[in-house]
């Protein structure tokens, strides 16, 4: 099928399939390994606007907002309740070299909606928007601003009108872009995405970017939803975590190609290796070996046999552990397996 190409902003972005925003995942070593398999656009996860306007370069904190010129462009994404804050952590987030700058409004977890937070601004068109005009004024124009939303806060009509409000708002206040999740906050990550809703969006606004986000587990879901929504792109979120050959068997397939088979443990194995590497690079060893931990298991489900290796993941918190645990069950080269979208459904993975 001929993809659309993308564009956000003054970007040139081109494959029209990119890695989200998650909240404890998407740092720089798992932003890496996705451009490094065809991903041609990552979001780092999400910040807090206090978090940003306190920060201090201490080495303990310094990974929130690294970013290298070979992962670029790459987009911080911005969370936070108050319109004059949150355009303050936005400058930090431009300070420190991000192309983009994201708004979320759609993060569903109950303690940010708490903290008036995330999907909480869905429900309050007046204070979004300020939000989105704030942030637009003090960014430079040469650098996008975009919005992460869900569909709403719930299925009323009510809340579809302030949707269409906040966003037609939005790109009149000049958003770049808007990736829209087609489940709403009270549903958190319960139930199907409604890809219908997307297409509804990109018929309203034909001639803005939109991306689409939700139930993108596999390749083939990723060609589906630009199919059948018409949106300029997807990002795909829990099906990238422990799974980055996603994105080149997403290229292989646009190309007319068969889907790949999946990496075998030997091609596993040597993601895994660069992954700890990358990530101790900004962590230290002395802190990777639990950080890393959250990210084995993951990478486990492509492996045969998925719930031995995620119990041996499990346990890791060295560095020592986290080779001893490949030398085990990546010693030989097998096949490999397809995660199962269960094993991405089981666990969510904070704002997304």
């Amino acid at each position: 099928m001929k993809l659309p190409h993308l564009r956000i902003g003054s970007l040139d972005i081109g494959f029209p399939v990119v890695q989200a925003a998650l909240s404890g995942y998407s740092d720089w070593p798992m932003r890496m390994l996705a451009r490094e398999h065809g991903a041609s656009y990552t979001l780092c996860e999400v910040m807090l606007d206090q978090f940003l306007v306190a920060f201090r370069d201490r080495s303990k904190n310094k990974h929130f907002l690294y970013n290298s010129i070979e992962e670029q462009p790459v987009a911080g994404q911005l969370m936070g309740a108050e319109p004059l804050q949150f355009s303050l952590g936005a400058k930090r987030l431009v300070e420190a070299g991000f192309a983009v700058i994201d708004i979320n409004f759609g993060c569903p977890v109950k303690k940010v909606l708490g903290r008036c937070r995330g999907g909480f601004h869905l429900s309050q068109p007046a204070i979004a928007l300020e939000i989105i005009r704030r942030t637009r004024d003090i960014v430079p124009p040469q650098i996008p601003v975009t919005v992460k939303m869900r569909r709403g806060i719930d299925d009323s009509e009510a809340s579809r009108e302030q949707f269409f409000e906040i966003l037609s708002g939005g790109f009149e206040a000049g958003l770049a872009a808007a990736t829209v999740h087609g489940r709403t906050v009270l549903q958190r990550y319960n139930g199907p995405s409604r890809w219908e809703f997307l297409k509804d969006v990109k018929q309203a606004f034909p001639n803005q970017t939109i991306l689409g986000s939700g139930d993108l587990f596999t390749a083939p879901d990723c060609l589906r939803m630009l199919s059948e929504t018409g949106v300029d792109g997807v990002t795909v979120a829990r099906g990238a975590i422990g799974n980055p050959w996603i994105f080149e068997q997403t290229r292989a397939l646009a190309g007319g190609l068969p889907l790949p088979p999946p990496p075998s443990l030997f091609r596993q194995r040597a993601v895994m290796q660069r992954h700890w590497m990358l990530a101790e690079q900004i962590y230290g060893e002395a802190h990777t070996g639990m950080l890393m931990r959250k990210f084995g298991i993951k990478y486990s489900t492509s492996h045969p046999q998925a719930i031995d290796v995620r119990s041996a993941f499990a346990r890791v918190r060295s560095r020592d552990e986290w080779w001893a645990a490949l030398d085990r069950w990546y010693a030989e080269d097998q096949p490999g397996v397809y995660p199962s979208p269960e094993s991405h459904r089981v666990q969510g993975s904070g704002c997304s």
